[in-house]
């Protein structure tokens, strides 16, 4: 694997998925005895809660639990 002229590598796809490195995760990169280390910016738990909060409510409120009832019954 080489580094380009802007310093930009490919993560490969079997680290990337382990690591839970996807499109638009923020990284963040260390030095730990002479080697660079890349890590999330957030902690896999921090990153699940993120991904939770920004589809959180996407569906809108729907129908109320009575309302599903009466349209799968066939009661109008």
């Amino acid at each position: 694997m080489k580094i380009t002229t802007k310093g930009q590598v490919t993560i490969p796809q079997h680290l990337r998925r382990k690591l839970g490195l996807f499109p638009g995760t923020e990284v963040r990169f260390e030095e730990a005895d002479g080697c660079a280390v890349i890590r999330p910016a957030m902690t896999r738990r921090e990153l699940i809660e993120q991904r939770i909060r920004s589809v959180t409510g996407i569906a809108g409120p729907g129908p109320s639990t009575d309302e599903i009832m009466r349209l799968t019954r066939g009661e109008d």
